[in-house]
């Protein structure tokens, strides 16, 4: 899962190969006050609800976010532990996110490459690139990702979508510049079968008070997301101002109970942030070399021309 969201539906399975561009938490530390909404109508998927088209003329400064609830100042790193549960079994968990100082060209919009390792029981499970822009609103968008799959050390394949590169794709707010509480929900992005990105969000609680290991924090914002993919389950995240993401917890039918706690968040050496940009560009690398050739074609009958 991650600071990013992720449905395992299909994680497994290896990309087709001739098209590159196809394919995170602590729980709650205070129970949500009654009263606390969340819209879970199991017949209503993501592609009946409003999502978003944008213009890149709107995006006029996109790579300097410096939203509130969330900003992200390239060389920012900051390390996040937890648990999942598997088998009924505890296994810790961990996740190391990156601001690079890497931008993208994407539909038109320059972003920003976020660099996200997910690490289970010591091992490294994910390694993703996300891309963010920020409108001229203040609004934090999310343009796409490339997320590759491991088994211990072994690559097994990898999943993309990215706006504008594959067929009713959309992208989606991750973060909005003034959020109101509500339940309605919102695009986080979405894209279509085989990709199955679905996520939407929905403002639940503003000026929250939580206490975690690295601090207490007042003014918290408290965010539900959900997916077609997991209906009932909702990821809890909680932005404090200035910091944001400060823990991430689970709420329904969650059925790998994520938590995740921020323990230490610094900003790269000039040394550090070189081997970070270098990592990046070896995730891209991987992905461009076999995205750039011919797809594979059967072999001529004989006597065939």
């Amino acid at each position: 899962m991650g600071i990013l969201r992720q449905n395992c539906f299909g994680c497994q399975a290896l990309v087709k190969p001739s098209s590159l561009f196809t394919i995170f938490a602590i729980f709650a530390w205070f129970i949500l006050s009654t009263g606390m909404v969340i819209a879970n109508d199991e017949d209503d998927k993501s592609y009946d609800k409003p999502l978003y088209d944008i213009d890149p003329r709107d995006f006029s400064n996109s790579t300097n976010i410096d939203n509130k609830w969330w900003p992200m100042k390239p060389g920012t790193e900051k390390i996040y532990k937890g648990h999942t549960i598997e088998d009924g079994e505890e296994i810790p968990h961990a996740v190391i996110w990156t601001v690079t100082d890497l931008t993208k060209l994407i539909y038109g919009i320059r972003v920003v490459v976020i660099w996200e390792r997910d690490i289970k029981d010591g091992r490294l499970e994910e390694s993703e690139l996300t891309f963010f822009a920020q409108d001229d609103k203040g609004n934090i968008w999310h343009l796409g990702q490339h997320r590759e799959i491991f088994d211990e050390i072994e690559l097994l394949g990898f999943r993309t979508w990215i706006v504008g590169h594959q067929e009713g794709t959309k992208a989606g707010i991750m973060m909005k510049a003034d959020p109101e509480e509500g339940w309605e929900s919102y695009s986080q992005g979405y894209a279509p079968p085989p990709f199955n990105w679905t996520d939407r969000a929905q403002t639940h609680k503003i000026g929250e008070k939580v206490k975690t290991s690295y601090g207490s924090f007042e003014d918290v914002l408290v965010v539900a997301e959900s997916s077609d993919e997991e209906p009932g389950a909702f990821q809890l995240k909680y932005y404090a101002p200035g910091v944001g993401v400060i823990s991430v917890g689970y709420l329904g039918e969650d059925p790998n109970k994520e938590t995740l706690e921020l323990v230490e968040t610094k900003m790269l050496s000039p040394q550090e942030m070189a081997e970070a940009r270098s990592e990046a560009l070896k995730i891209e690398e991987r992905a461009y070399i076999y995205g750039t050739t011919l797809p594979a074609m059967p072999a001529p009958m004989s006597g065939s021309e």
